[in-house]
């Protein structure tokens, strides 16, 4: 398989960001109803919040990266049989899973950074804390957080049965170019 995209499939760069963000996106969602869960005597009350900022905070870096590969190696062209409208709302599809996911990572980097303290990233190095004055940041960022983290997760679950009905309704190519196989 290559690794770069060609004009009628993915390459294998693509294919492992994909699944891999994809992964992380509900992994983390999960992780976070559970932890925001956890009672003053759970051993996991502290660790679960870290693990789940470190996690998100790499995220961050690999989305940074994905955004570069679509410059570097684009995306295959939508397949023949898909109409404007297909065309249009695949599009603008992806831009807001982009946008969601952009907007979940940075309001949960202002919840954390609010009382003015960096980040600590697997125990490895600190994201610095670059914005904490701003007012009731921690609340706003947290309600903006929680909702952007539930519409993500549903537009992502929307985004996969729109790929299960080009496959088994439309009987295109959507969902097979994305696990690597020719159009």
């Amino acid at each position: 398989m290559q690794l770069r995209n060609s004009p009628s499939r993915y390459g294998v760069v693509s294919i492992v960001l994909h699944w891999g963000v994809a992964l992380a996106v509900f992994g983390l969602f999960g992780l976070g109803l559970w932890m925001v869960g956890l009672d003053y005597y759970s051993a996991w009350r502290k660790t679960a919040p870290d693990l789940h900022k470190s996690i998100g905070l790499t995220l961050l870096a690999i989305m940074l990266g994905r955004v570069l590969w679509r410059f570097i190696s684009p995306p295959p062209p939508a397949p023949a049989n898909h109409g404007p409208l297909t065309r249009f709302a695949a599009k603008a599809g992806h831009g807001l899973l982009y946008v969601g996911l952009f907007g979940v990572m940075i309001t949960g980097y202002l919840i954390s950074t609010a009382d003015g303290v960096g980040i600590p990233v697997f125990g490895l190095f600190e994201v610095p804390a670059l914005v904490s004055d701003l007012p009731n940041q921690a609340d706003v960022a947290g309600e903006i957080h929680f909702y952007l983290a539930w519409g993500l997760v549903i537009f992502a679950g929307l985004h996969g049965l729109a790929a299960l009905k080009h496959h088994f309704i439309d009987r295109d190519a959507t969902l097979t170019r994305m696990l690597g196989r020719k159009a």
